[in-house]
C-alpha cells in the first residue's frame, strides 16, 4: 500500500495574493509589526517557522492569539474566486480515493484548521481524511515521520519512508522528504523552476499533475 503526501500551496491550490495582507494583520495585531513580511517567501515553510523568521518570537502564549486571529479572518474572507485549482487535481483525486492499494493524506505546513478552510473552499476537504500539518513540528522535517504514523493508527498497516511518496511544489518539500529518506515528486506549478527543485534532489519533476496517472503515483520507485 502507498502513502501519498500532498503539499496544498502551490501543488493542490493557490489562494492568490489574499492570504499575505491577513498573515499580516495577525503579526501586528499580536507582535506589533509584520518583520519583513513583503519580500518573504512563504513557500514551503511551516506557518510557525514563518513566524518565528519574521519576529523572532517563539512564546506560545503570543502564537497561540496569533494563529487565532489570523485562521479567523482567513475563515471569514477567503474568496474562493480568487483562487485556483492547480491542473489535474480533482480527476487524479477522485481516481486515487477510489482504489484499495493507496492512502490519500496532506503534509504542509498550514496549521490544520488553515489547512481544511483552503481545501474546503474548493471542494477538496473530503479527500484528505488524516495527515501532518504545522502544529506536528516546527519545522517541515519534522512532519514526515507524524504522518507516517498517522497512517499506520489510521490502517492498522506499517508504512515506512519506501512506502510513501511526497509531491510538493518547493525545495523544502524535497528537503523534508529527503532527511527522511522518503521517494519525493516535485510539481512545478508554483515559483520554484523545474531545474531548481531537480538541483535540490527531486527524484522526478514533472509540470503539473496531468502529467502523472494514479497507477504511476502507486509504483512510483519501485524496481
Amino acid at each position: 500500500m502507498r502513502l501519498l503526501l500532498f503539499d496544498i500551496d502551490g501543488t493542490l491550490l493557490t489562494c492568490g495574493p489574499q492570504v499575505r495582507p491577513w498573515f499580516a494583520d495577525a503579526l501586528v495585531a499580536v507582535y506589533g509589526t509584520a518583520g519583513a513580511i513583503d519580500g518573504y517567501d512563504f513557500a514551503g515553510r511551516t506557518d510557525p517557522e514563518i513566524v518565528q523568521d519574521l519576529v523572532g518570537d517563539p512564546c506560545p502564549e503570543r502564537l497561540g492569539r496569533m494563529r487565532r486571529r489570523y485562521l479567523d479572518a482567513l475563515d471569514r474572507h477567503l474568496d474562493a474566486a480568487a483562487m485556483r485549482l492547480m491542473p489535474g487535481v480533482r480527476p487524479l483525486l477522485d481516481e486515487l480515493v477510489t482504489r484499495d492499494d493507496v492512502v490519500v493524506a496532506l503534509l504542509t505546513g498550514n496549521w490544520e484548521r488553515g489547512a481544511r478552510i483552503k481545501l474546503a473552499r474548493l471542494g477538496l476537504e473530503p479527500y484528505f481524511r488524516l495527515g501532518a500539518f504545522a502544529e506536528d513540528g516546527p519545522a517541515r522535517r519534522d512532519l514526515p515521520p507524524v504522518a507516517l504514523s498517522r497512517a499506520c493508527q489510521h490502517t492498522g498497516r506499517e508504512f515506512g519512508a519506501a512506502d510513501a511518496l511526497v509531491i510538493g511544489d518547493s525545495v523544502h518539500d524535497v528537503a523534508c522528504a529527503r532527511a527522511h529518506r522518503v521517494p519525493v515528486l516535485a510539481v512545478a506549478t508554483s515559483h520554484t523552476p523545474a531545474a531548481r527543485l531537480a538541483a535540490a534532489g527531486a527524484d522526478r519533476v514533472i509540470s503539473d499533475l496531468t502529467a502523472i496517472s494514479a497507477d504511476e503515483l502507486v509504483s512510483f520507485g519501485v524496481e
